[in-house]
């Protein structure tokens, strides 16, 4: 499959595309810097990387990286076991995380905001703040599970990728899309009707509720009276479009406004020089 070159000159890629790409970007990084890594077997492998004898982690930028092993909260995300490795075994001195794979969404977030230009004890690096409309004291909160309210009285405890302040943030990169439900799943929620119009939220012709993860994170930021933003891949112009359809269905004005997208591509412009350059070899991914 070929990519899609949009009218504005955007490449898309869908998921399978990216993820050849970030594969063949990890063989050549992992064979030019001797890093520790392994492939998936299948026909289309993944890059898994590890912790070499040096203290070197492939998937991460070497600043970033110290920058999470130094932080027991961040360290702790590098701890959760990949799916792949309950049915394929690595060397057993090393059992694969999910944030060993070239393709995750939260090590792309964590070389960021792990990064000491980026994120220090002081606050946000000034442009990231601004761009993100976030004070420049907050700090990166990794995983967090701030509840979204049932009907019922209970709480859903869906995961948050990372919370700046105010504001609460997906990450995606590979992922195949944003997940779909059925009806009554999204009707459990308490906030439902009073944030969406039914009607607009993108449906698939079997009567499924497409963006369902988006929902539920939208949902999230209303109750805890935050903003949410979706941190994607400019070139997956699907993603990007399902993100668009969501949003056009919400409709509580006061709250619509919270709504954000932006792109690995136009936060890169705002990053330090040494980072821009790793997520330029590693992810393809540029100023745009």
């Amino acid at each position: 499959m070929r990519a899609t070159v949009h009218p504005k000159g955007v490449i898309s890629y869908s998921a399978s595309m990216l993820r050849r790409e970030l594969s063949a970007r990890g063989q050549v990084l992992a064979r030019t810097e001797k890093l520790l890594h392994e492939l998936s077997p299948g026909s289309s492998p993944v890059v898994m990387f590890g912790r070499d004898e040096a203290g070197r982690h492939g998937n991460f930028h070497p600043a970033s990286y110290q920058g999470i092993c130094a932080n027991p909260e961040w360290a702790r995300r590098l701890t959760k076991v990949h799916t792949a490795s309950r049915r394929v075994r690595a060397r057993a001195d090393w059992q694969w995380m999910e944030l060993d794979s070239v393709n995750s969404s939260d090590a792309l977030l964590m070389n960021i905001f792990c990064h000491p230009g980026v994120a220090s004890g002081d606050g946000l690096l000034p442009a990231v703040a601004r761009l993100l409309g976030v004070d420049a004291a907050s700090q990166p909160c990794f995983g967090i599970r701030p509840g979204v309210p049932l009907k019922s009285g209970r709480v859903d405890t869906t995961e948050i990728d990372m919370r700046l302040g105010d504001l609460f943030l997906e990450a995606k990169l590979t992922e195949t899309g944003f997940q779909q439900s059925r009806p009554r799943l999204i009707e459990r929620y308490r906030d439902f009707e009073a944030v969406f119009d039914v009607s607009r939220l993108p449906w698939t012709p079997v009567g499924m509720v497409q963006g369902y993860q988006l929902i539920r994170n939208v949902l999230a930021a209303y109750a805890s009276e935050a903003a949410f933003c979706v941190l994607c891949d400019g070139r997956r112009r699907d993603l990007v479009e399902m993100w668009y359809s969501v949003m056009a269905a919400v409709h509580a004005p006061a709250f619509a406004w919270r709504l954000k997208l932006l792109t690995w591509q136009e936060l890169a412009g705002s990053l330090p020089s040494d980072l821009q350059r790793f997520l330029d070899a590693k992810y393809g991914i540029v100023q745009g």
